[in-house]
């Protein structure tokens, strides 16, 4: 079973992720976190366990305090001692060609995908396996 990380400070957008899951019977294991310390920590506590670790992560740019860039350049930084590679791809509910270029300079990012994720997104995005930012 695939394992996801979903960052992101919307309990609405959690709410949407677990529902596409379950009501699809989607074979992915979520922990859904509004802080994405949180998720750095995990990361580094589990960095030698490759089964602990998530498959994927889904980071959300726009958050208080702790903003997706920051965790991005942190998260960058710990998956260089994971014990296995992770997938990042970075969610928005904007469209800003900036941050679309900004994205694409971080090599663990493998795409930019806008909000609200369905079924289809969800099920491409875990599958698939080249770089691609839109």
């Amino acid at each position: 079973m695939k394992k996801i990380i979903f960052i992101d400070d919307s309990p609405l957008d959690h709410f949407i992720l677990k529902r596409i899951l379950k009501r699809y019977k989607l074979a992915y294991e979520v922990n859904c976190t509004e802080n994405g310390e949180e998720a750095i920590k995990f990361l580094e506590k589990h960095k030698n366990e490759s089964d602990s670790l998530p498959d994927v992560i889904l980071l959300d740019l726009y958050m208080p305090n702790f903003d997706g860039w920051e965790c991005l350049e942190k998260i960058q930084q710990v998956c260089l001692t994971l014990a296995k590679p992770i997938k990042i791809y970075i969610l928005s509910s904007f469209i800003n060609p900036e941050d679309i270029q900004r994205a694409k300079q971080y090599d663990c990012v493998k795409s930019f995908i806008f909000k609200p994720i369905t079924k289809v997104v969800l099920e491409r995005l875990i599958n698939e396996e080249t770089r691609n930012i839109l």
